[in-house]
Order: C-alpha cells, then sequence, then structure tokens
C-alpha cells in the first residue's frame, strides 16, 4: 500500500514537533524529580543493556543523541559514577541506588506516558509504534550497509 504524497512530505515534520513536544512534558516532568532527560537515557541504556553494558556502545549511543556530544558524555557518566549511580570500567553496571532510581523513574515516567497516550485510540498507538520501530531498523540498516 503507498501513502499519499502528502502523507509523505508532513511525515517528517510531524514527527519533529511530536517529538519536541513530547521532549518538552518529559523534560518538566523529569525536573520534578532534578533528573535530566539525560541522565535518564543513560539509566534506560545501561538497565536494559547489562548487566555489564559496554562503556564503548553506552558511549556511542550517548553521543549519537541530539543533545549529548564527545565531552558531555564524559561529562554525564562521571557524574553517575560520582553519585553512586553506575560502576565499571570497560563494562557498566546501575549500582543498587541506581537501580532503585531507575526503578522509581521508570514507573514515574511510565504514569505520565500511560496518562498521555491512554487519550488515544489503543491500536493506533500500536501501529505508531510499529511503525517507528521499523523506520529505526530500515535505517540502521542501511547505515551498516553504506558503511
Amino acid at each position: 500500500m503507498t501513502a499519499p504524497t502528502n502523507s509523505y512530505s508532513q511525515f517528517g515534520r510531524t514527527l519533529a514537533f511530536a517529538e519536541r513536544a513530547l521532549t518538552g512534558v518529559l523534560r518538566q516532568h523529569l525536573a520534578e524529580r532534578e533528573v535530566t532527560p539525560e541522565t535518564w537515557y543513560a539509566l534506560q541504556l545501561i538497565a536494559t543493556g547489562g548487566p555489564g553494558l559496554a562503556r564503548k556502545v553506552l558511549t556511542a549511543d550517548l553521543e549519537g543523541s541530539r543533545t549529548l556530544n564527545a565531552d558531555s558524555t564524559r561529562q554525564l557518566l562521571a557524574g553517575l559514577e560520582a553519585k553512586g549511580l553506575i560502576r565499571g570500567d570497560a563494562e557498566l553496571d546501575l549500582t543498587a541506588r541506581g537501580e532503585t532510581l531507575y526503578r522509581n523513574l521508570r514507573e514515574y515516567v511510565t504514569g505520565g506516558a500511560a496518562k498521555l497516550l491512554s487519550q488515544f485510540d489503543v491500536e493506533d498507538i500500536e501501529t505508531t509504534v510499529r511503525t517507528l520501530q521499523a523506520i529505526t531498523q530500515r535505517v540502521t540498516e542501511d547505515a551498516v550497509v553504506s558503511r
């Protein structure tokens, strides 16, 4: 099935506006817990990529985000280590304190997301998630092939 050209031309802009709006909500939500989205993102990557997530893999993921670069990634990880939230050298794990913070934040963020998303048809949400995952996979595969 081919989408109308109008849908294709609106997709990127619509996605960008949705991302900006959701990021704003997330920033505000996390600020209530005195946590930055970058910290939340790093904790998520370590929690879901561990145990023993390779520092190189984590660093590459973090540096690939829009808000971090090599220097800010090093500062972020050093700060998480200094706060006792992560540990390790070549491989990183959450500490007990980091695991507790991650679980609490996950519940907090998930609750806010559920409140927002519950206003929409669940099948539309599921379709959107599948579509965005497929786009991400395709772009990732194409990037690997072109290297």
